[in-house]
Protein backbone atom coordinates (compact mmCIF):
# COMPACT_ATOMS: atom_id res chain seq x y z
CA UNK A 1 0.00 0.00 0.00
CA UNK A 2 1.09 3.53 -0.60
CA UNK A 3 -0.18 6.76 0.41
CA UNK A 4 -0.60 10.07 -1.21
CA UNK A 5 -1.69 13.91 -0.64
CA UNK A 6 -1.98 16.52 -2.56
CA UNK A 7 -2.63 20.01 -1.17
CA UNK A 8 -4.86 20.75 -4.14
CA UNK A 9 -7.42 18.06 -3.33
CA UNK A 10 -8.43 20.40 -0.16
CA UNK A 11 -8.39 23.49 -2.02
CA UNK A 12 -5.50 24.63 -1.58
CA UNK A 13 -3.30 26.94 -4.18
CA UNK A 14 -0.08 24.79 -3.56
CA UNK A 15 1.94 21.65 -5.63
CA UNK A 16 2.69 19.95 -2.15
CA UNK A 17 2.61 16.46 -2.86
CA UNK A 18 4.08 13.65 -0.44
CA UNK A 19 3.56 9.92 0.00
CA UNK A 20 4.65 6.71 2.31
CA UNK A 21 3.91 3.90 3.06
CA UNK A 22 1.56 4.42 6.08
CA UNK A 23 -0.48 7.18 7.30
CA UNK A 24 1.44 7.00 10.29
CA UNK A 25 4.60 7.94 8.36
CA UNK A 26 2.52 10.64 5.89
CA UNK A 27 1.18 13.08 8.57
CA UNK A 28 4.42 14.27 10.03
CA UNK A 29 4.84 15.23 6.59
CA UNK A 30 2.26 17.04 5.86
CA UNK A 31 2.24 18.93 9.42
CA UNK A 32 5.49 20.04 8.76
CA UNK A 33 4.35 21.42 5.00
CA UNK A 34 1.05 23.32 6.37
CA UNK A 35 4.00 25.16 9.10
CA UNK A 36 6.07 25.83 6.59
CA UNK A 37 4.30 26.84 3.43
CA UNK A 38 0.77 27.50 4.97
CA UNK A 39 2.40 28.56 8.63
CA UNK A 40 -0.32 26.64 10.00
CA UNK A 41 0.49 24.94 13.54
CA UNK A 42 -1.06 23.34 14.25
CA UNK A 43 -3.41 22.42 11.54
CA UNK A 44 -6.82 23.28 12.48
CA UNK A 45 -9.53 20.65 13.46
CA UNK A 46 -11.75 21.67 10.51
CA UNK A 47 -8.98 21.58 8.10
CA UNK A 48 -7.47 18.49 9.42
CA UNK A 49 -10.59 16.54 8.89
CA UNK A 50 -10.17 17.85 5.64
CA UNK A 51 -6.92 16.15 5.02
CA UNK A 52 -7.90 13.13 6.46
CA UNK A 53 -10.33 12.92 3.53
CA UNK A 54 -8.10 13.45 0.81
CA UNK A 55 -5.37 10.73 1.55
CA UNK A 56 -6.00 8.29 -1.20
CA UNK A 57 -5.04 4.84 -1.04
CA UNK A 58 -2.92 3.44 -4.11
CA UNK A 59 -2.35 -0.45 -4.04
CA UNK A 60 1.05 -1.50 -5.80
CA UNK A 61 4.48 -1.11 -5.55
CA UNK A 62 5.86 2.46 -5.07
Amino acid sequence: MKYEFECKDIGMSCGFKTSAKTKEELMPKIAAHAKAAHNLDPIPPDLMQKVETAIKEKKGLF
